[in-house]
């Protein structure tokens, strides 16, 4: 289980959007430290609210 705002849990929130690589980097989102996959996190639930 991963708390809400781990790595872990952003980790598998992308992953259920479909993301399994960095968007530019294409290296694996595990990776990548909290705060860029807060990032990337952000920008896809931003795009999908408009």
């Amino acid at each position: 289980m991963a708390y809400q705002g781990s790595k872990g849990w952003y980790v598998k929130k992308l992953k259920e959007l479909g993301i399994s690589k960095h968007p530019l980097e294409l290296k694996k989102l595990e990776s990548y430290k909290t705060y860029v996959l807060r990032q990337i996190y952000e920008e896809k639930m931003k795009g999908t609210e408009e």
